[in-house]
């Protein structure tokens, strides 16, 4: 976005990724967004609302997405809108990569 941002596509974009019938964000939080990124995301989430299905995963609790965010306002109105009438999937339990890994294959064996 921050490319399209810049040579003019961007309206573009905003208007497909509000089309688009399912939006994964994935690995969602692994560092703090900037002022664009914030706007960016407040805006695709906005004109997705009720309209289109979203699916955000993350390592994060949803709690600590407010420092990710960094911004208490844009989070409660990103939140606002990401949380009604969601679904929610909270997953523990050992990670699959380390249960699918070689090592562990070999260790099970052994």
């Amino acid at each position: 976005l921050a490319l399209a941002r810049g040579d003019g596509r961007y309206g573009r974009i905003l208007k497909q990724l509000a089309k688009t019938d399912l939006l994964i964000l994935d690995d969602w939080g692994p560092e703090k967004l900037n002022d664009d990124q914030r706007r960016d995301v407040l805006e695709i989430i906005e004109d997705r609302y009720e309209r289109r299905s979203t699916i955000v995963t993350s390592q994060l609790p949803l709690d600590h997405w407010y420092e990710i965010i960094a911004n208490p306002t844009l989070a409660d109105a990103i939140l606002d809108r990401l949380v009604h009438n969601a679904y929610r999937i909270d997953l523990t339990g050992e990670s699959m990569r380390k249960q699918r890994s070689p090592r562990a294959s070999e260790t099970a064996q052994a």
